[in-house]
C-alpha cells in the first residue's frame, strides 16, 4: 500500500505567521500523500470575545452554541482555512481547502445531552476514506478545517484532533499511514512549564498514570486518547510534536517529539 502523512497543526503555531509560513514549507516537502487538518480555537476565542461572546470549554472540548458555531466556521472554515490553502499553492502544493461538509466527506451527528450540552458539537459516525483517496490520487492534498455535518443542513463543530484520528483510522484500509499531531511544545510533557521534561515514549498504560495523577490534563486529553485509538485501529505510527521538527522527523528521520505505543 502507499504512504499516507496526517498532519494535524494546532495551537499558538497558527497565530504565528512566520512560524506558519516555516512548517507549512516543511509539510510541502513531505514525500507522498498527505493530509493537513488544522484548529485555530485561540482566533475563534478571540473573535469570540470582540463580539461580546463567552467562550465555554469542559476538559478542553468547547461548548457550541448558535453564536459560537458562526463565530467557528467563519474562522475555522474561512479565514484560517483559505490562509493555509493559498500558502501551500505559494509552495507549490495543490492544496484543496474542506470541511466535512464538502463532498460529505466526514459524516457527523450532534453530541447527544449526557448531563453536558455541548451545542453544536459533532461526534464523527463516517468518514468517506475512498472519496478522499481519489482526491489524494488526483494530486490534491485535502486540508480540513474543524467544522463536520450532520447531513441535515447542520455544520458541527469537531475537534480536529478528532477529525485527524478519524481520518488516519479510515484511511488506514487503504494506506500505511502515519498521524502526526503538530503544536508548540515538544511533545507530551510531564511538566507544561519545563519543555525538556519530554516524554520520548508513551504506552498507554503510562498515559492512563499521568491521566489519573492530572500530570496530564485539558486539552491533551482529546489528543491523546484519540490517537491512542488510532493505533488499535490500523494505524502505523502516531507522533506527537513541535511544528518545527516535522522536517527533522519525516525527512531527516531524527528521534523527535513523543512516539506512542499501545
Amino acid at each position: 500500500m502507499k504512504e499516507l502523512t496526517i498532519v494535524k497543526i494546532g495551537g499558538i503555531v497558527i497565530d504565528q505567521e512566520e512560524n506558519l509560513k516555516q512548517f507549512l514549507s516543511d509539510f510541502c516537502e513531505l514525500k507522498g500523500h498527505k493530509i493537513l487538518v488544522h484548529g485555530g480555537g485561540k482566533l475563534a476565542d478571540q473573535l469570540s470575545q470582540k463580539l461580546g461572546y463567552k467562550v465555554k470549554l469542559i476538559d478542553g472540548r468547547r461548548i457550541t452554541d448558535e453564536s459560537a458555531i458562526k463565530v467557528v466556521t467563519m474562522v475555522y472554515g474561512g479565514l484560517i482555512n483559505k490562509q493555509i490553502v493559498a500558502a501551500l499553492q505559494g509552495f507549490k502544493c495543490n492544496a484543496m481547502g474542506l470541511t466535512g461538509a464538502d463532498a460529505n466527506l466526514i459524516l457527523s451527528h450532534k453530541r447527544p445531552d449526557r448531563g453536558i450540552d455541548y451545542g453544536y458539537v459533532g461526534d464523527i459516525d463516517h468518514v468517506d476514506a475512498v472519496g478522499i483517496q481519489a482526491l489524494l490520487e488526483q494530486g490534491i492534498t485535502p486540508v480540513f478545517a474543524a467544522l463536520t455535518h450532520d447531513g441535515q443542513g447542520n455544520l458541527l463543530n469537531t475537534n480536529a484532533d478528532t477529525i485527524a484520528a478519524s481520518l488516519a483510522t479510515a484511511a488506514s484500509h487503504l494506506f500505511n499511514v502515519r498521524l502526526i499531531y503538530c503544536f508548540e511544545k515538544k511533545g507530551v510533557l510531564t511538566n507544561i512549564s519545563d519543555d525538556d521534561s519530554i516524554i520520548n515514549c508513551l504506552s498507554y498504560e503510562h498515559y492512563q498514570e499521568l491521566r489519573k495523577s492530572g500530570t496530564i490534563a485539558q486539552g491533551m486529553l482529546p489528543k491523546l486518547d484519540n490517537a491512542f485509538e488510532t493505533i488499535g485501529h490500523g494505524v502505523k505510527e502516531v507522533i506527537i510534536c513541535y511544528a518545527g521538527d516535522l522536517k527533522k522527523i519525516t525527512l531527516d528521520k531524527e528521534s523527535l517529539g513523543t512516539k506512542l505505543e499501545f
